[in-house]
């Protein structure tokens, strides 16, 4: 996905980057495979703002996304890539051979006319979904499943993919994006593959309107606030917040450690995720 850069006529043009769409083959989505998407604004059913800087945004239709590719052993064609609003990454319409469609989250490198297929007879090559029993070690693998059947609900994002790293037992051993290394029932299902947009994280708004476009509100710095409304308030002039940095709560924000100790899935990790900058 190439990025298209602006003449610098104004301020907010100067570094402002877009992606060129050139992948994109279709424009209007299914209407079979929409749903209407209302805006909390970051609020619960009653009332009560529980997630700020959440408001205003363009206005956008939910894709249905087929994260649990049940249908085994029926071969797909992709007929088209479109552009989803909700997520960083592009989303392939499949079409069964009886005609049914679904949207999948596109891996890099699968097109308009590739076949792909589900289930455990399928072939480990791109864009399959196979339950980790049949995938062979060292495959980029996405869309990973944490319970049989229940759907993938890890690895979604532009760009992502873990790495299955062995087997043993029941379990298979996979390496995540945050190098996290981490036990998966082998009957759990994967897609094979790296997802695709990855150069997504590259995106420079540029100007604050296009952050309110997302439906993102503007965010005020904890050490300009009074010290009784955050930890880090309070000081004179534009001092700073004298402690480590941390959340409205005091939750550290850099590095401390938010996961529970007695949480049951805590058994399953091999070697916990590394803080900081990393690279694969």
């Amino acid at each position: 996905m190439p990025l298209r850069e602006y003449k610098p006529l104004t301020a907010g043009r100067r570094f402002a980057t877009v992606s060129d769409f050139a992948d994109i083959t279709k424009d209007k989505p299914e209407k079979s495979l929409v749903r209407a998407l209302k805006k909390t604004g970051g609020r619960n059913n009653q009332g009560v703002v529980t997630c700020r800087h959440i408001g205003g945004g363009n206005k956008r239709q939910y894709r249905i996304i087929d994260f649990k590719r049940d249908r085994a052993d029926v071969p797909a064609k992709v007929t088209a890539i479109e552009y989803d609003p909700n997520r960083n990454t592009r989303i392939a319409l499949l079409m069964y051979r009886d005609g049914e469609r679904r949207y999948i989250i596109q891996p890099l490198g699968l097109n308009v006319g590739d076949e792909v297929m589900s289930g455990a007879n399928a072939e480990p090559r791109l864009g399959n979904h196979m339950p980790l029993s049949k995938i062979p070690t060292g495959m980029e693998i996405h869309n990973i499943e944490l319970e049989p059947k229940k759907g993938g609900q890890m690895v979604h994002s532009a760009g992502s993919f873990a790495v299955l790293m062995s087997k043993e037992g029941k379990h298979a051993h996979i390496q995540l994006p945050s190098m996290e290394i981490r036990k998966f029932n082998l009957d759990c299902c994967a897609t094979i593959g790296r997802i695709g947009n990855i150069d997504a994280n590259l995106v420079w708004l540029g100007k604050a309107g296009r952050k309110r476009w997302l439906g993102i509100k503007p965010t005020v710095r904890g050490t300009a606030k009074n010290p009784v409304d955050h930890p880090m308030g309070g000081g004179e002039g534009r001092k700073g917040g004298g402690r480590h940095p941390c959340s409205r709560t005091g939750v550290l924000s850099k590095g401390g450690k938010t996961r529970k100790h007695k949480k049951p899935s805590s058994g399953l990790i091999i070697r916990h995720r590394k803080r900081g900058k990393f690279q694969f």
